[in-house]
């Protein structure tokens, strides 16, 4: 773990207050940890849950709770008793973001309210990660990564495109909303840096995802009257998956037009025609121009698409697992994966994804085990952690 005096990157100098738990809030604290700043993870004796629901070296450091809460510093406080109160409203004095995913009501039982925060430090950033806004008929209510995504249309649009309704596999609303929460916290220090004035902010999974998903869905509904249903047609379509070539897949999009006419002067496809000539035409029937191509890729193997369509300069990749991501050329080649020595061993961190020319991230270092820094994180507030 670096200390918090060699820490570089974009956030050097910020303290963050992390009171989160499972993924929404971790990612968004993991990303601001890589790029310097000083995160402290906040745990209640029992941990967070994350720490036991995946495999890990150690009981209580399972891969995900590892990998979103990497260089972090662990305090582990009881909020129910009042000397860890005292020690957190302490830490709050220090800090420039205090950063939460309880429940309105819980958090401001115990005392640390975006109103009892203020009062300890005025221009603090205040996050508020819940399931649904308070601000509307669902506040409070529970929820789950997977419950959000049937709750935004994403189970719907998977309904449309496979047949029945479906989960993706991935934990996307847990992410899209940590990766909302990131951006209104930096925007919200942004402000500060130019006024001064710190404010409380609500980053939610529901409205973080139904504006995901409406993106390009809201389509035809936007309008008054309506033009389409809510959906965008051509990414629901049954036809859009890989296309099967002789000995395997491949993912290929032949979609503009200077893509669609240098195909078919290469491919010379017996149904290509006038009525697929532009964009604006193949996609009012988009579905039947995928079924066309799946026709032509079965005549070739996956290597030799790859390779004609590389020459074409059309996008195009063979179907990787998320094993092959390890040993990926391009990833390797700009050293993505960080290894990072732990007190569990060795461990190849997923790295920062984005680059900077003056002020780079890096993983910080490995994740705490609970409370890991108590001792010294007391000692900097003044507290004699033996004598509490």
């Amino acid at each position: 773990m670096s200390s918090t005096s060699d820490r570089k990157g974009p956030l050097a100098g910020i303290r963050v207050i992390d009171l989160t738990s499972v993924v929404f809030g971790p990612y968004a604290t993991q990303i601001m940890a890589d790029m310097g700043a000083d995160v402290i993870k906040v745990e209640p004796p029992a941990g967070d849950n994350t720490r036991f629901i995946t495999v890990g070296p150690e009981p209580g450091m399972g891969g995900v709770y590892v990998n979103v809460n990497r260089g972090k510093r662990g305090l582990m406080l009881d909020l129910t008793q009042e000397r860890d109160k005292e020690a957190l409203r302490r830490l709050v004095a220090t800090a420039d973001v205090f950063i939460h995913s309880m429940r309105g009501k819980a958090i401001a039982k115990l005392g640390f309210s975006y109103e009892d925060v203020k009062a300890i430090r005025p221009d603090i950033v205040y996050a508020n990660c819940y399931g649904y806004s308070r601000r509307g008929p669902e506040a409070d209510q529970p929820a789950y990564d997977d419950t959000i995504q049937a709750e935004c249309g994403l189970t719907h649009v998977q309904q449309l495109m496979n047949g029945e309704p479906g989960f993706v596999a991935t934990i996307m609303a847990d992410k899209v909303a940590g990766l909302h929460a990131l951006q209104a916290v930096m925007m919200a220090l942004f402000h500060r840096e130019r006024t001064g004035e710190g404010q409380e902010i609500e980053v939610t999974m529901f409205e973080a995802m139904a504006s995901f998903m409406l993106v390009e869905h809201a389509n035809g509904a936007m309008f008054d009257p309506p033009l389409t249903p809510a959906h965008y047609h051509r990414a629901v379509e049954k036809n859009r998956r890989p296309y099967k070539t002789k000995d395997g897949y491949v993912a290929a999009l032949v979609y503009n037009d200077k893509h669609w006419d240098t195909f078919m002067a290469a491919l010379k496809p017996a149904w290509a025609s006038e009525e697929f000539s532009t964009l604006e035409k193949r996609a009012k029937q988009i579905g039947r121009v995928y079924g066309l191509l799946a026709e032509t890729f079965r005549e070739r193997t996956t290597q030799e698409w790859l390779d004609l369509l590389r020459e074409l300069n059309i996008p195009a990749s063979r179907l990787r697992t998320t094993d092959e991501l390890f040993a990926n050329e391009q990833l390797n080649a700009i050293g993505f994966f960080e290894t990072i020595d732990t007190p569990q061993g060795p461990t190849r961190f997923p790295g920062v994804p984005t680059w900077f020319s003056a002020t780079p991230g890096r993983v910080a270092g490995p994740a705490p085990r609970l409370g890991q820094h108590n001792a010294e994180l007391l000692a900097e507030l003044g507290l004699d952690e033996a004598a509490r």
